[in-house]
């Protein structure tokens, strides 16, 4: 059985000596660095609502190298992807549709640009990324913060790593037109190995949370369904937070987020809010919220029972306040939490299509993808992709 999310896994070696193979000369001024995938394990969509989340860095990487020119150009090739696009720093950088993955790179450059920073010459760039697209364990932020740091580090610019973690953010609102949070970029760039970040996305408050899940481990299942935050609705979703929210201010409630509404204080107010869908947009935000204070005390207790259970409650949640699941998501979850060895299952990222995650006993993870797989193909028609996932240290340089 195929239990893998990509059928070929690179190394940072073979980047690198793909990279002399295709660009020339030796390796001696090519660096190569790593920028993780990661996983929620609990607090979908709360970020940009003023929420805590609860995510971790996974041993999943993109891999990027990159070597200086000696001429303003700037080429992107990648592994995966056939065909190479050619750039000069001097030209003014706009979003364009036909450049693909390499709007990401390009909103970074003119990100660094606006705030100042000056290249003393182009760079040639190849990429390989052990992280499938569109799949909801954030390959587009592993992209936009490895080529951040990357370029920043190569280029001697003084940026630390939360700072690598707004410019990724302010290249997807200003570049990319998506409106997103900051919990993404923050989790890649910072990440520490064998931890989970407790992450409060309105002061970026943060605390390291030990993830010591004994016998269990996280499986992470890929509907193997392409979607792009932009396609997925996303935006509309925060639009509708922010009306429920302008409507609790002006009946008076002082708050600048949902999520600094307890669910107790939810309950007093929410007939403030009378259109049921805002309402239910703004209650998952409260709940899940409260779910991640609750996840991250449970973890530190070992009551990995209980965090189970507050998994299954997140995509309740998901699906039926927030409608961002879909048939594929609810499929995944909702077989995997009837499974032997489960505690628990939800749907992971923005939805509508991507991943979801499960936390199942290590000696009961064989047949739980067999099950989950069967279910799965049946329902939807295609095969979904597995594979059991450790932690990962965040952007870094590895060659």
């Amino acid at each position: 059985m195929k239990n893998d999310l990509t059928s070929r896994e690179y190394s940072p070696d073979e980047l690198k000596d793909a990279f002399i193979k295709l660009y020339g000369k030796n390796g001696k001024d090519v660096r190569v660095y790593s920028s993780p995938a990661r996983i929620n394990i609990i607090g979908e969509h709360i970020d940009y609502n003023g929420g805590k989340v609860f995510p971790a860095c996974i041993n999943r990487y993109l891999y990027l190298a990159l070597r200086k020119r000696n001429d303003s150009k700037i080429i992107y090739n990648d592994l995966r992807f056939p065909g190479s696009y050619e750039f000069d720093l001097r030209e003014a950088f706009a979003y364009d549709k036909k450049n693909d993955y390499a709007n990401y790179l390009n909103g970074i450059i003119h990100q660094l640009k606006e705030r100042g920073f000056i290249f003393d010459s182009g760079f040639e760039i190849l990429m390989a990324s052990n992280i499938p697209s569109g799949s909801g364990i954030s390959s587009s932020s592993a992209l936009e913060c490895g080529f951040a740091y990357a370029v920043t580090d190569t280029f001697g610019f003084k940026m630390d790593r939360i700072e690598i973690a707004r410019l990724g953010q302010m290249s997807e609102h200003n570049f990319m037109n998506v409106k997103c949070g900051i919990m993404d970029q923050f989790i890649i760039s910072t990440g520490k190995k064998n931890y989970a970040k407790l992450l409060d996305c309105a002061t970026l408050e943060y605390e390291y949370v030990p993830l010591e899940l004994g016998d269990y481990k996280f499986v992470v299942m890929n509907t193997n369904k392409k979607r792009t935050l932009a396609d997925s609705k996303y935006n509309e979703r925060r639009s509708q937070c922010e009306k429920a929210l302008k409507i609790l201010q002006d009946s008076g409630l002082k708050i600048s987020a949902l999520c600094q509404l307890t669910p107790d204080k939810w309950e007093q107010v929410s007939d403030l809010v009378s259109d049921p869908t805002l309402n239910k947009r703004a209650r998952h935000c409260i709940y899940e919220n409260q779910r991640v204070i609750d996840a991250a005390t449970t973890l530190r207790q070992g009551d990995l029972e209980n965090l189970g259970k507050l998994l299954c409650q997140s995509h309740k949640s998901l699906k039926e306040d927030y409608q961002v699941t879909g048939i594929e998501l609810d499929t995944l979850a909702e077989t995997a939490q009837k499974q032997e060895g489960c505690l628990g299952a939800r749907m992971t990222g923005a939805g509508f299509g991507g991943c979801a995650i499960a936390l199942v006993h290590r000696d009961k993870i064989d047949g739980f993808i067999e099950n989950v797989q069967a279910a799965y193909s049946h329902a939807i028609g295609w095969e979904a992709g597995f594979f059991v996932c450790g932690t990962g240290d965040g952007v870094s340089l590895v060659g």
